[in-house]
């Protein structure tokens, strides 16, 4: 008798001990996340590890044991994605899982005009929680990227195209300027950048001046044709955006005789050809005008007041359109680049 019970013992004792590990398992499974609706945000390069214990630290999940060796079992460990997620009331630590495996997180949409220089972009970046203006700053100042692309200036300016990005909140300044830089590499790779006199490191530079110059798109090929004029006949460019950028970390918005004196490497009231590097991020539409401007006799070239331009060839033509255009204030009065369409 004593032999049969130990053998019912035997068998049942298995039984009934899967039982209470299924019925864990399953409690586990279906329990939910009771607090109230919270954001999470999974960052770029964190691991399941660092995750995990977020999660449990947020009191998001209760067992992140069985959060692991759930992820594990369907072979999702490495698949958690960047993003912002809004974890809800009554989600299971499965659906909370597949919504992080999901990638439709909440990121953030930034735009980037053209003819921004990357000190604005910083502050869109750190305005908009993207990443840190100094840290920006100091990664597109990174020796060893422009090193290893070539780049004859001091930073990655001219290169950080311009477009729409959709970015995690604190993202790496790191990741940030590297997808911009993909986007530069993704617009242009299909232009032959060497179909000038002009290499190609001198073509978006000068299309970041040409970018700087003018509110009306139509006129982009014609200042090309400006300053390529210019460059041909060893004049001295002379263009106010070269001279500000030289001086932005110190610009208060007011440019200055003094400023159109002080020999920087971007004055080019000061100094002969290209200045040092590009001084803005141009767009795609300014390096086409570069590689294809418009054929004139135009040197010089006054501000209308609304963003376009009257061209002129001779230093005498200049001077009156300056007087018309620039010495008097009903001219210039209510004017703006901002009214211009740019159809």
């Amino acid at each position: 008798m004593q032999k049969k019970i130990a053998l019912l013992i035997f068998i049942i004792s298995p039984i009934f001990i899967l039982s209470i590990i299924g019925y864990k398992v399953f409690d586990l499974y279906s329990q939910e996340y009771q607090g109230r609706t919270v954001q999470f945000v999974i960052k770029n390069g964190e691991g399941f590890s660092s995750i995990n214990g977020r999660l449990m630290r947020e009191n998001i999940i209760s067992s992140p044991r069985f959060f692991h060796y759930y992820a594990k079992y369907t072979d999702r460990m490495n698949k958690l994605k960047v993003g912002t997620y809004t974890i809800e009331s009554g989600m299971t630590m499965p659906s909370i899982l597949d919504l992080l495996t999901s990638g439709v997180g909440e990121l953030i949409r930034v735009t980037i005009p053209e003819g921004k220089n990357m000190y604005e972009i910083a502050d869109i970046m750190e305005k908009n929680n993207v990443t840190s203006k100094v840290d920006f700053i100091n990664e597109a100042r990174n020796k060893d990227i422009i090193n290893k692309l070539n780049i004859e200036a001091p930073s990655l300016e001219g290169y950080l195209f311009p477009e729409t990005y959709f970015f995690a909140p604190n993202t790496p300044a790191n990741q940030v300027v590297t997808t911009m830089l993909k986007q530069f590499h993704n617009a242009t790779k299909d232009i032959d950048l060497t179909t000038t006199s002009l290499s190609p490191h001198e073509v978006i530079i000068l299309a970041s001046i040409v970018e700087k110059e003018t509110g009306a798109k139509w006129e982009r090929p014609t200042i090309a044709g400006v300053y390529l004029n210019r460059l041909k006949k060893r004049m001295r460019l002379q263009a106010d955006p070269t001279t500000i950028y030289g001086i932005w970390e110190n610009y208060n918005g007011n440019l200055r005789r003094k400023h159109l004196l002080e020999k920087t490497p971007y004055n080019t009231y000061k100094i002969s050809g290209l200045p040092l590097g590009p001084i803005a991020n141009p767009s795609l539409a300014a390096i086409k005008a570069v590689l294809k401007p418009l054929e004139h006799s135009y040197i010089y070239f006054v501000s209308k007041n609304d963003g376009t331009h009257v061209f002129t060839p001779t230093y005498k033509e200049h001077l009156e359109a300056v007087e018309y255009w620039q010495k008097n204030s009903s001219r210039r009065k209510g004017k703006s680049w901002r009214d211009l369409k740019q159809d």
